[in-house]
């Protein structure tokens, strides 16, 4: 059998030529993703470079917290973008994870504040309104601690002030809170420069201290000797004085405030003020009124004293003041009430301070017994009282005063008990009513009945009498006037003949002429008749002399 494979030609595919090419170009459709993930990359890289640290921040609520919008700012300069909002485990409030700028790591600072700001509206003003169209956003308040954090409580309002305001804080003991808030406003001469910033209850319950905030440079006007006072409201005093209206300004009508001023000692008080300005949280007492606030600084403990009164007290009440001459030299500390049983009668025992740097005594001369005595007897022979007096009449408010009565009756002191009691008149309101009440006595004894009865008894004659004119006045009109008719004619009458007779043509007129010539005549005979007997009076019985007969 033949070989095929030898006779058979061979049938193997031709081998390709194998040829080197030339150098590959990518194509232009490749470039535009290149130049995408260049971008991306770059992108990436620049976000990774601005990323700073995460925070986490608790608020009560997520009102306003929305993740990826909501910006994180510090004086209107974005830091921060919140990143997530998560309900607490326990329900309790919300976290916020933060996610600051590289370049705000300096806010890691422990004592730094956050807050919502959102529209808010307060007894204190109005803020965030910018929020109604630009949505809320977190706020800061870099704090200055050199430790660090990543985990805040955030604060529920803002805080009234930041850490980078300028003055200082002091600190206020008050009795009451008053309408006092966080961010009333504090008052200089009804200027404000300031605002309350804080305030707690203290431990034992009895007072509570305030936070005030005095802006710079006012804060320098606060001194050692400045006094703080409520200015909420109305102050409205009603006292012996009178009424009293205060008000530092209408703000504190509706959200109160404090006020302070340095007191305006006087010279002769010998008190030197406060030089330089008080440091930093000192603290001072936040008085209830301005009045209060601006008493001269006296005596720690003052002196007490008891003044007996055996009259009213009603309209004096504890505070009143204690007057000597205009000035006031103490006050009422309390009212009682005592029975003598040896007198069988009340007295009323009224203890008041009586401060002697007021009136110049030394207080501690005054703790030696026969000192105090000396000046008390001393006094009291020079008629030194103490009276009660209307400081208005239309409160009927009442007073305390000492003055000097010399007329007063002789009285006693004793300086030697607990208290010294001091010497007391009646007021003059008293005196008043005494005379009245002895008036009123004598008028008793006026037998205003048996003047009564006498009275009615000549009324009733007087009636009688005027019945019997009124019948004299008929019987006149009816028979008398008729008469007296005529005898009025005969009257006019007779005075027409009179005036004929005197008329000066008249005949009787002429004689009475002659008769008066004729009278002279004789007058001028007599008259030397009588002549001629005063120088020969022996003529009565001789006659007249021949030679001297015609």
């Amino acid at each position: 059998m033949p070989d095929v494979s030898e006779a058979a030609p061979s049938i193997h595919p031709p081998q390709p030529e194998i040829s080197r090419r030339t150098r590959w170009l990518p194509s232009l459709v490749w470039l535009i993703p290149i130049v995408a993930a260049l971008v991306g990359l770059s992108l990436l890289v620049h976000t990774l470079a601005q990323r700073g640290p995460e925070i986490t921040v608790s608020f009560r609520t997520a009102d306003g917290l929305t993740p990826g919008k909501t910006a994180v700012r510090y004086k209107a300069v974005e830091i921060g973008l919140v990143k997530s909002v998560q309900l607490a485990p326990d329900q309790s409030h919300v976290l916020a994870t933060i996610a600051l700028a590289s370049s705000a790591e300096s806010f890691l600072a422990r004592d730094t504040r956050f807050w919502v700001v959102r529209p808010r509206f307060a007894v204190s003003g109005i803020s965030g309104l910018d929020t109604l169209l630009s949505g809320a956003y977190i706020g800061v308040d870099a704090g200055k601690s050199p430790n660090r954090a990543t985990v805040f409580n955030g604060l529920e309002v803002p805080p009234p002030v930041t850490s980078d305001a300028s003055g200082k804080q002091f600190v206020l003991r008050a009795q009451d809170l008053g309408s006092l808030d966080i961010g009333s406003p504090v008052y200089y001469r009804r200027v404000q420069v300031g605002q309350v910033v804080a305030y707690q209850l203290e431990p034992n319950g009895l007072d509570l201290s305030l936070r005030v905030f005095i802006n710079k440079p006012y804060d320098a006007l606060v001194t050692a000797d400045t006094r703080f006072w409520h200015a909420s409201g109305i102050d409205i005093k009603l006292d012996a004085g009178g009424i009293k209206l205060n008000t530092e300004a209408l703000a504190t009508v509706l959200m109160g405030g404090v006020a302070f001023q340095a007191p305006d000692i006087p010279y002769t008080a010998g008190i030197t003020p406060a030089a330089g300005s008080a440091q930093e949280n000192r603290q001072f007492t936040l008085a209830a009124d301005r009045s209060e606030a601006m008493k001269a600084p006296d005596e720690l403990i003052p002196q007490l004293a008891v003044l007996n009164f055996d009259q009213s007290v009603r309209g004096l009440s504890p505070g009143a003041p204690l007057d000597f001459r205009g000035i006031v030299v103490g006050q009422v500390r309390s009212i009682g009430v005592e029975y003598l049983r040896d007198k069988k009668s009340f007295r009323f025992p009224v203890v008041v301070e009586i401060y002697p740097s007021r009136i110049g005594l030394d207080q501690r001369e005054l703790a030696d017994k026969k000192y105090a005595r000396d000046i008390a007897e001393s006094m009291n022979r020079r008629g030194m009282r103490a009276q009660l007096r209307s400081g208005n009449l239309l409160t009927g408010q009442l007073y305390i005063a000492f003055d000097f009565f010399p007329q007063a009756p002789p009285a006693s002191v004793n300086v030697d008990g607990p208290m010294p009691e001091l010497a007391t008149t009646p007021g003059t309101l008293d005196e008043i009513q005494t005379r009245l009440g002895d008036i009123i006595k004598r008028l008793d004894q006026v037998p205003f009945d048996q003047i009564g009865r006498q009275v009615q008894s000549t009324m009733a004659g007087l009636t009688q009498m005027l019945g019997h004119a009124d019948q004299l006045m008929s019987h006149m009109d009816g028979e008398l006037l008729p008469q007296a008719a005529e005898t009025l004619q005969d009257a006019r009458r007779a005075l027409q003949a009179a005036d004929g007779v005197l008329n000066a043509d008249a005949p009787l007129q002429q004689d009475a002429r002659s008769s008066l010539q004729e009278l002279t005549r004789a007058a001028a005979s007599l008259r030397n008749l009588t002549d001629y007997l005063e120088r020969h009076p022996e003529a009565l019985i001789r006659g007249k002399a021949a030679q001297e007969q015609p």
